[in-house]
């Protein structure tokens, strides 16, 4: 019996729309996976956020000559934010809204990092934050790839006091939030030490400051009491570059009163005479002058990929790294590039780091990385004089004020909370239930 006219064109349409729906899947499936590129090209911190830009840009075209992800491209979305801080904001969501990017790597201060917080949680974007800083938050939307205050300021107080013998301490930053947080959380560790009041000198100055005559000299008169002083710098961007002059017009050498910076790496030293610095100090995670193979491949692709033989490399570097490294690992893992898919994904996703181990991305969205101090050598490199015996996990609160001491987070369900307080057993905030 044959087949009616209705059900010809029945199965004629079936066959139209499997067909478009088999078009539109292939379509699809080859769709870039859209990166934005959060960082300033230019203002004050473009001396350390270009780079950054780079090596996204170095990180994806490998990875798409590897194939890219998912049998998908990546498509780079680079902004440029300005070094202005309400303007991070503008451009994260630029990125999520209009750009419909699938992550973003970006920011290095923790200001523009608080400016584009509410942005990503409110479009469920997804940041990979690359530079040491302050703590005291957690985002169910931000992972923390750099070194929280546990994992760099801590460990470069304990060396300074227990192995150099530091008394008196100079608290210095820039005037914004992960200066003064670090510093509050570095004096009442000190005071818990032991650490009078009168031995401990705090001073901020704003981002781009030039004139450092006067407080050099006030830092040296500090340092003149009889005991043995050590500055801890959280000063930012190009400032560092006059501060570090001024110290060698004034004679200060590591000998008399060591500096330890969290915010100078090789990239900062690259634009000045190292020669009076030699001695000073850096506390990172990473340093380029590190034995390691995967360092050295490293160093290879990116003075490749830069056609620079003196390209340097640094601790946000190896943490981008790491964390595109992460993401495309929980993606692969999660079958997909949905945001949701990958924050579960994520968690114990571990990969290499560059000095020779493993990151392992945990609960609260820090990773584990090793702790090193390193000194400033006249070449602009640093050698590594202390490190810790193994990795360190990451602490989104710190255990040293009495406002967070308390609180852990853990973003796996069913706690999925990143205010948790352990004594009250309560999820302070705004953290989502567990659906």
């Amino acid at each position: 019996m044959g087949i009616n006219k209705n059900v010809k064109l029945g199965l004629s349409a079936l066959a139209v729309s499997i067909s478009l729906s088999i078009s539109l899947n292939s379509v699809a499936a080859e769709d870039p996976i859209k990166v934005g590129i959060l960082h300033s090209l230019s203002g004050t911190m473009a001396i350390s956020e270009s780079t950054l830009k780079d090596t996204m840009l170095m990180l994806i075209e490998k990875q798409n000559a590897a194939g890219g992800v998912l049998g998908r491209q990546l498509e780079p979305v680079v902004v440029d934010p300005a070094s202005n801080w309400p303007l991070f904001a503008e451009k994260a969501r630029e990125l999520l809204a209009k750009e419909k990017v699938d992550v973003i790597f970006g920011n290095w201060t923790s200001v523009s990092r608080k400016s584009v917080l509410p942005v990503i949680e409110e479009l469920n974007g997804l940041l990979f934050y690359p530079v040491q800083y302050e703590g005291e938050e957690s985002s169910e939307n931000v992972f923390y790839t750099g070194a929280a205050p546990n994992q760099q300021a801590i460990p470069a107080v304990d060396y300074l006091m227990n192995d150099i013998g530091v008394e008196r301490w100079v608290l210095a930053g820039t005037d914004y939030v992960y200066p003064r947080t670090t510093n509050k959380i570095l004096e009442t560790y000190l005071k818990d030490k032991g650490v009078a009041a009168e031995d401990i000198m705090i001073n901020y100055t704003p981002f781009g400051h030039s004139n450092w005559q006067t407080i050099v000299s006030d830092i040296k008169a500090f340092g003149s009491a009889g005991k043995k002083t050590a500055v801890v710098s959280t000063i930012n961007g190009d400032a560092n570059v006059p501060f570090y002059r001024e110290l060698g017009n004034q004679g200060i050498d590591a000998a008399d009163i060591p500096v330890v910076a969290f915010s100078v790496g090789e990239q900062e030293l690259s634009g000045i005479d190292t020669a009076p610095l030699v001695g000073h100090l850096a506390a990172w995670n990473y340093f380029m002058s590190v034995d390691s193979d995967a360092n050295y491949d490293f160093i290879d692709a990116w003075t490749e990929y830069t056609d620079n033989e003196d390209a340097v490399t640094n601790d946000p570097m190896e943490a981008h790294y790491i964390g595109f490294n992460m993401y495309v690992e929980a993606v692969k893992k999660a079958g997909t590039t949905d945001v949701d898919a990958v924050k579960d994904a994520i968690i114990g996703v571990a990969v290499p780091n560059l000095t020779g181990g493993y990151a392992t991305m945990m609960p609260n969205h820090h990773i584990t990385k090793p702790v090193l101090i390193g000194e400033i050598q006249d070449n602009g490199q640093f050698s590594v004089v202390w490190e810790t015996a193994s990795t360190v996990a990451g602490d989104a609160w710190s255990d040293f004020l009495p406002g967070s001491k308390d609180l852990i987070s853990d973003w796996r369900k069913p706690m999925f909370c990143g205010n948790f307080n352990v004594v009250t057993g309560t999820c302070g905030g705004q953290a989502k239930a567990a659906e």
